[in-house]
This record gives C-alpha cells, sequence and structure tokens, in this order.
C-alpha cells in the first residue's frame, strides 16, 4: 500500500500502482471529470499514469499554470498530427507548452502560408472530435534511436543521442504520429475545443543560428471559445500597443541594421529615460545608497574569478588589450567588489549601499532579438549591499519595501516569486538553506504571498523575483533580489567584526527597473504611450490660432520653461482643428489654444489628452495645476 496526501494534509492509503484518475475519482466524478493531471511530489503528470510511491498530490485543472502547460502540450501533439496528415514527408523536431500557448518546429520544404495555417487549424479540430486516444510506451535508448532513424527522423535521433544513459526514455502516440516525449497529455483530447494557430516564425534546430532553420508553427488553445475570443481581443490591444511601433511613431527610439540588438535612443526617448534615471538616483540617495560608476571592459581573469567564465561565457562578448583577454561585462557585480575591496571595512560600516546604472553587454542570438524587451545592451539599475549575517532580513525587509514603492509610482501591480538553488550553483547546501529561509522570512514579514521556483536561482544565490502585471493584464518580470554568500568568498571580501577579528560579509545583489530599455518598453505598451505628465517627452503643446500669435506663444513658452514645465509651439500655417489632432496623435497631455482672447485676458483654452475641452484657465493657474501633478507623478 502506499500513501496519498492531499492539499488539505488528508491522507489515503491506495495499492501501489494506482492510476491518478482513480484517485482523484475516489475523491469525487467531478474532481476525475475538471482534472486535467495532477503535481505529484513536485512533479506534473497525467491522469492515466501510475503512482507507485507514497507521495503529496494536487490536481489541477485549466485554471492552474501546470494544467494549461497540459493542455497546451496535448495540442502541440494535435497539431503535430494535422501537419503530418497535410504534409506528409514532413519532420518533427520539439512542440512544447509555452506561456499562453504552444509551438512546434517541422523541417519541410514548403514553406507554410496563412491559408496553410487556416487548413491545419481545420484539421486540428477534426482531430479533436475523433476518439484519439495517447497511447504511452516505454523503450530504451538504443529502441528509441533505431526507431528514429529508420523513419529519418533527425532531430528525434539528436535528442535522443544527447540522453544521459539510463534515462527513462517514454514516447507517445497519438493516431498516426508517434512523438519522442515525457508527457504529460490529457486524456480526452475532445476538451480542447478552442485552437488558434496564430504565426509562422523561423528558428534555428537547438536555438544555434549554425544550425538548420526551421518552420515554427506558434498557436494558443482553451477550454472554451469565450476565452479564445478574449484572448485574441487582448492580442489586437497587445499589437496596438506595440512599443517598437509606438516608439517610431513617438520618435522615441529606433533600431538599425548596422547595430541588431543596439538600440539608439532620439531626443525624446532620452527624455524619458532620463526621467527614469533622476527619479531612480533621487530615491537611492535618500535610503542611503552611493553611487558608483565601472568600466564596460574588464580584464577576463576577473570572469574566472566570479564564476561567470564557466556559468556565463557564451552570453558574453570578447577583446584583446596589449595581447591580453579582456571581456565587456555582462553584469556589474564584480566592478562594485572591486570598488569594495579598494578599503578595509569594520562592521560599523554596515550595511555599506552602493549603486550603479552599468552599461552591460550580452550575446543574444539574432532571432531572440525583440525591441527593447530584448537587446544586446541595456542598463541595469544594479545595487549592491554588503552586510553583517544578522543585518540580513532587515534589509531584504527594505529592499522589498523600496520595489513595492518604485512600482506604486507607475501603478503596477506584481505578483512575487521566490527561485531556489539551480544545478549549476556555487556554494555549499548548508548556505543556499540559510539564504533560502532568509528571503522566506522576509517575505513573510512583509505578508507578500509568493509562489515557489524550484531551480531557478542565479548559480550564486536565491532570489526574489518580482513579475509587474501591466494594463491589459500580461506579466513582465523586472525587479529581482539576489542573496550571495558565494561572490564574497571568491572575492575573499572581509571586515573587521567588533572582536578585531576577520570576517567574510554577506552581499545583496537586486535591480528593480530590471534594465532601464527593457522597463521603458513596458511603459510605452502599459501606457499606449501616453505616459504620465511627468515622463512625457512634451508636457504641454501651444496651439496659436494662427501664427500671427506665434510670438505670444513662445513667451508663452518660456514661462512654462521657467516653471520646468516641457512645452512646444506648433507654429505651423494650419487650421487650429488640423493642430489639435496632431497633438493628440503624438499623446501630449495637455494642449493650449492661444487667440486674441487668450492674450487679452492673459489665459489659455486647455485640452486634456483623452478628456478634450477642459475651458478657460488663467496662465498661474494652469502652471500650478501642472506642476502639482508633475510634482506628485500623478497618473492620469
Amino acid at each position: 500500500m502506499i500513501k496519498v496526501k492531499f492539499p488539505d494534509n488528508s491522507v489515503r492509503e491506495y495499492e501501489e500502482g494506482i492510476l491518478v484518475k482513480d484517485v482523484a475519482r475516489d475523491i469525487s466524478e467531478g474532481l476525475m471529470r475538471n482534472s486535467l493531471g495532477a503535481v505529484i511530489n513536485g512533479k506534473t503528470r497525467g491522469m492515466s499514469e501510475k503512482i507507485k510511491e507514497d507521495c503529496d498530490i494536487r490536481f489541477v485543472n485549466f485554471k492552474d499554470p501546470e494544467g494549461q502547460d497540459i493542455f497546451r502540450h496535448t495540442s502541440s501533439h494535435i497539431l503535430a498530427l494535422a501537419v503530418l496528415r497535410l504534409f506528409p514527408g514532413v519532420k518533427f523536431a520539439i512542440g512544447p507548452a509555452i506561456k499562453d500557448g504552444f509551438y512546434y518546429d517541422f523541417d519541410l520544404e514548403h514553406r507554410f502560408t496563412p491559408e496553410d495555417l487556416e487548413k491545419i487549424e481545420k484539421e486540428m479540430k477534426k482531430i479533436t472530435k475523433e476518439d484519439l486516444k495517447f497511447e504511452r510506451i516505454e523503450i530504451s535508448k538504443e529502441d528509441a534511436i533505431k526507431h528514429f532513424q529508420e523513419l529519418g527522423e533527425e532531430f528525434k535521433v539528436d535528442l535522443i543521442e544527447n540522453f544521459p544513459e539510463g534515462s527513462e526514455i517514454t514516447l507517445y502516440k497519438l493516431g498516426e504520429f508517434v512523438d519522442l516525449c515525457r508527457g504529460p497529455h490529457i486524456d480526452n483530447i475532445k476538451k480542447v475545443k478552442a485552437i488558434k494557430l496564430l504565426n509562422v516564425a523561423g528558428a534555428y534546430w537547438r536555438g544555434d543560428e549554425n544550425n538548420k532553420m526551421l518552420q515554427r508553427i506558434y498557436g494558443t488553445s482553451f477550454e472554451k471559445k469565450k476565452d479564445l475570443d478574449e484572448y485574441l481581443q487582448r492580442l489586437e490591444e497587445a499589437k496596438r500597443r506595440d512599443h517598437r511601433k509606438l516608439g517610431r511613431e513617438l520618435d522615441l527610439f529606433s533600431m538599425q541594421d548596422v547595430g541588431p540588438g543596439f538600440p539608439f535612443f532620439h531626443p525624446k526617448g532620452m527624455i524619458v529615460r532620463n526621467e527614469l534615471e533622476d527619479f531612480w538616483k533621487k530615491v537611492h540617495v535618500e535610503k542611503g545608497y552611493g553611487e558608483i560608476k565601472t568600466p564596460i571592459i574588464l580584464n577576463e581573469a576577473l570572469w574566472h574569478q566570479s564564476g561567470h567564465w564557466d556559468h556565463y561565457k557564451d552570453n558574453m562578448y570578447f577583446t584583446k588589450i596589449d595581447g591580453e583577454n579582456y571581456a565587456i561585462k555582462p553584469m556589474n557585480c564584480p566592478g562594485s567588489i572591486l570598488v569594495y575591496k579598494t578599503h578595509m571595512h569594520s562592521y560599523r560600516d554596515f550595511p555599506l549601499k552602493v549603486a550603479e546604472l552599468g552599461l552591460v553587454h550580452r550575446h543574444e542570438l539574432s532571432g531572440a532579438l525583440h525591441g527593447l524587451f530584448r537587446v544586446r545592451v541595456f542598463t541595469q539599475d544594479d545595487a549592491h549591499i554588503y552586510m553583517l549575517p544578522s543585518q540580513i532580513k532587515d534589509e531584504i525587509v527594505e529592499v522589498i519595501e523600496l520595489a513595492d514603492y518604485l512600482y506604486s509610482v507607475f501603478g503596477f501591480k506584481y505578483k512575487v516569486e521566490l527561485s531556489t538553488k539551480p544545478e549549476d550553483s556555487m556554494g555549499s547546501d548548508e548556505d543556499w538553506e540559510i539564504a533560502i529561509n532568509a528571503l522566506k522570512e522576509a517575505l513573510e514579514e512583509k505578508q507578500i504571498d509568493y509562489t515557489i521556483n524550484e531551480g531557478d536561482g542565479a548559480f550564486y544565490g536565491p532570489k526574489i523575483d518580482y513579475h509587474l502585471e501591466d494594463a491589459i493584464g500580461r506579466t513582465w518580470q523586472c525587479g529581482t533580489i539576489q542573496l550571495d554568500f558565494q561572490m564574497p568568498e571568491k572575492f575573499e571580501l572581509t571586515y573587521i567584526d567588533e572582536n578585531n577579528e576577520k570576517k567574510r560579509p554577506v552581499m545583496v545583489h537586486r535591480a528593480i527597473y530590471g534594465s532601464i530599455e527593457r522597463f521603458l518598453g513596458i511603459l510605452i505598451e502599459h501606457f499606449e504611450g501616453k505616459f504620465p505628465i511627468w515622463l512625457a517627452p512634451v508636457q504641454v503643446k501651444i496651439l496659436p490660432i494662427s501664427d500671427k500669435f506665434n510670438e505670444n506663444a513662445e513667451e508663452l513658452r518660456k514661462k512654462l520653461y521657467e516653471a520646468g514645465i516641457r512645452a512646444e509651439v506648433d507654429g505651423r500655417a494650419e487650421k487650429i482643428g488640423f493642430k489639435i489632432r496632431a497633438a493628440q496623435m503624438e499623446k501630449v497631455p495637455y494642449s493650449l489654444i492661444l487667440g486674441q482672447k487668450e492674450i487679452e485676458t492673459n489665459t489659455v483654452s486647455v485640452r486634456k489628452r483623452d478628456k478634450g475641452d477642459e475651458g478657460s484657465f488663467s496662465i498661474e493657474d494652469f502652471i500650478n495645476r501642472v506642476r502639482e501633478e508633475i510634482d506628485t507623478k500623478a497618473i492620469n
């Protein structure tokens, strides 16, 4: 007999080898019917799999991330079967579930067209109505290689050959399609009622640009058509908010062929960027941080010492200086550590907080580049805190409070994730346990709900990650707080304690924006280019009714400038309606209409973005109003 423990801590006993679905049925028929799978001892399993040992179990449905993964991974197999039926001779690579959907990579001479996607989607819907069941096949490595060699499936063979000896290998058969797959899948594919194939993209095998280019079909699926329709509507909204499109229209930044992944910021984009950085600096000075700036090119030996060479060299750029090897920094922490080491420190110095808007370079594959979201050069809003072990919790709590304040200024809600020890980690299990528990204690003291992301910590320590929710419900991973016992050890950092003995400090790495570039891209989409007035490149547009009032408009612009308000004059010889529409297209927060009446009464006629005419104001009242909105960082 085996013992199965449920989320409410109740325990039931069953015969060894009982199916997951039968455990669910033992609780209730409704639970069995509605579940897509279960998480058993931390691993996601299908309803038709056997339970062979004592375990904790949690059943999942489509509302759970694990349930969505099972559902959409199943959808990728249905996609592959449909392509096999319509395009005999196609070769298969991989087909995982991803956030909000799935994809499958195909090797086929024929280039998929939008019309093909419609045909494939129709075939998928036909397949879901067939009474097909997944058949699980356990197979040896040798037999699996032989099976796929006979089919000419070179990509499957490549995958299997790289499996460690003794690996459990399973195939899953759905209709005519047999795939190399760990599972799990849903039992009843008729549940996949709402399917949409979205687009085709190129993808190198194994993400390596030296390998063959495959065709990747992206899709999504839901249990209900209503949910699919809502998702597709959100996609259309996301297209409208695309920061690459708005970046061009609002003249904020550009990407150039001469530097793929290296953004060019235009004057208006620099205004927004500088406002973000100035705000960040002001807050950090108030919180006791000292600002530093470290070089972007440092000797290769430093990166060996830090551990980045072993864990990160494939993402780094290199150069030679005076015959020696140097690397362009992918992270700022070694530079901060070198600044720390220029002085001997006492326990009285702690916590020691240093912050850096540090420029870093990372090699990203060309296919992964995406506007400001995935670039090859970016500025991290890094900070490093050196502290006594006894100060860990208090300092983490303070960073949590700082992050909460900064995100609230932009109106972001967020979720928090705690990531634990990865496979390629440095340091002892004991250090990791201390570090993980310290982060948990800080989160719990602030009464912050969090989820555990097993095995996704940095190689030198566990971390807290912030996932911001934007205006249309998407989430973006931005801030991070990383607790590190390893770098101080590797760089032999010390301080003198109260007994005049040398001790090792603890180090925290943290960023809140994450990177200036990516955060700016998120803000563009979050606000749809309609920045809060304190961030807007042009805060006020002055619209003289005719060009004979241009001189008066310029005098008004100077008054606004003296009050710290960014204003421009549209002095073109155009009708006022044209100028108003132009200001709306530029998403300027306020437009001021200036004619003979306004000049005689020393007033302005005010139009507010998205609200229209707000009536007449004295210039002084208008300035006071705008200044208050800027100073309080009001969100419209």
